[in-house]
């Protein structure tokens, strides 16, 4: 099975970064541990918020292979490692597929190879923690393998940018190895940008990822301010997005899903961020990132938001949310996918059913879903469930909803997004 391109971790960033490397005539290989795992990709199973269907079918076509065999690493001219980095119990990444798959790569890592980690770490991951393991068998990088950090830009669902057209940020544990795994890039990325080192590369992706979750959390708080003061947020968003510089849009909603999950900075360890510390080292964070912390209290806040909000609309009208039929549209964490990962719908549901509540469900990406270990029922007819339930919520603006349409239908809307006309329905 020989091919230039091994990819470690066939998930949301390893199989679409497979699919762009085959697009572009690389022979490409995937690694997952589980041989099941692996069986499933070959069969033309897709994973949960990787590729579509057909994507994967193409893919395969171009020759891909996905494998439980790690000597096949071995065969390769260089190594992406895109293992899954999820938040443990305590908020802090966990890095057990990381070491899992450095382990694997460093029993067949041969001379010359390129090794880039893409998986979402803290700053410091690559020299303090993945160094070592790649080094355990006797070669060195810098000087016998090249070894850099890149971060994942994906952004699921967007038809304007994908890994081909987003610059590519590259840092490298020496300028030979950012070379090297820009070569590699430049072959089917349009521009690469070098930052000067591992742990600035993986600093951007803390920055862009925290970034996000600050900006949301503001607009969150502003959505619950112009709520109480009788002020329609929807159109200051209108109006302030006209300025043409120092301000960029963003928009409340009912909780912040998704798999790039704000990085705690009270768990977030420094492997090797000194060179006096030597590698494998680590300390904690001395100065934590308030602002980060701040906006993870406030974002976490909203699906409880929602609740209250949906309780006191139910009341203006003289209904009680105990027994109260509600419709819950889109549950899915982002627009026009399937990915639940992190969606706020779960705990929405969830405090709904606790408050005795009737719950059913409408979302053309998920057939089945369940809260509290039961089944809700799905709607099958959209504009009868809309007319029959007590209150409709818009928990996601899929492009397949006719809001206009379910406006008029819907007892009462409580639309989460502000995708309605405005005065069409109650608004976050």
């Amino acid at each position: 099975m020989p091919a230039d391109l091994a990819v470690l971790g066939l998930g949301r960033t390893g199989l679409p970064l497979a699919q762009a490397a085959a697009a572009a005539g690389i022979g490409v290989i995937g690694y997952d541990p589980d041989p099941a795992a692996a069986a499933d990709i070959n069969a033309g199973r897709v994973p949960p918020g990787t590729l579509a269907t057909a994507d994967l079918r193409r893919l395969l076509a171009c020759g891909f292979r996905a494998t439980a065999d790690p000597t096949v690493l071995g065969r390769v001219r260089t190594a992406v490692i895109c293992a899954p980095t999820p938040l443990g119990e305590d908020r802090a990444l966990d890095l057990t597929a990381v070491s899992a798959a450095a382990r694997a790569l460093a029993a067949h890592l041969r001379p010359h190879t390129t090794v880039v980690l893409e998986s979402a770490v803290y700053p410091g991951t690559t020299e303090g923690l993945l160094r070592p393991l790649l080094e355990a068998h006797g070669l060195t990088a810098g000087r016998d393998f090249h070894l850099a950090y890149s971060p994942s830009r994906l952004d699921p669902g967007n038809r304007d940018f994908h890994l081909t057209n987003t610059p590519k940020v590259i840092g490298g544990c020496t300028p030979a190895c950012t070379e090297a795994a820009a070569a590699f890039f430049g072959r089917f990325t349009e521009k690469i940008v070098r930052a000067r080192g591992p742990r600035e590369a993986e600093a951007v992706n803390l920055l862009e990822t925290n970034y996000r979750h600050v900006n949301i959390a503001f607009a969150n708080e502003m959505a619950v301010f112009c709520h109480e003061v009788g002020v329609d947020l929807w159109d200051v968003i209108r109006c302030a997005e006209t300025k043409p510089f120092g301000f960029q849009a963003f928009r409340p909603g009912p909780g912040v899903g998704g798999p790039a999950a704000a990085l705690d900075p009270n768990a977030v360890p420094l492997f090797g961020a000194m060179p006096a510390q030597g590698q494998g080292q680590t300390r904690m964070l001395g100065h934590p990132l308030r602002m980060v912390e701040l906006a993870q209290e406030v974002n976490s806040r909203m699906p409880r938001y929602v609740v209250q909000r949906a309780a006191a609309l139910l009341n203006e009208h003289g209904k009680s949310l105990r027994g109260a039929r509600v419709l819950l549209l889109g549950v899915t964490y982002k627009a026009d996918l399937a990915d639940q990962e992190g969606a706020p719908a779960r705990e929405i549901g969830t405090r709904l059913m606790e408050l005795g509540a009737q719950l059913c469900y409408h979302d053309p990406y998920v057939p089945q879903w369940r809260v509290l270990d039961r089944p809700v029922p799905r709607a099958d007819s959209l504009w009868e469930a809309a007319a029959e339930a007590d209150l409709t919520v818009l928990l996601q603006h899929h492009r397949t909803y006719d809001l206009q349409g379910l406006a008029v239908k819907a007892q009462l809307l409580l639309d989460t997004r502000g995708a309605t006309p405005a005065g069409a329905a109650a608004r976050l």
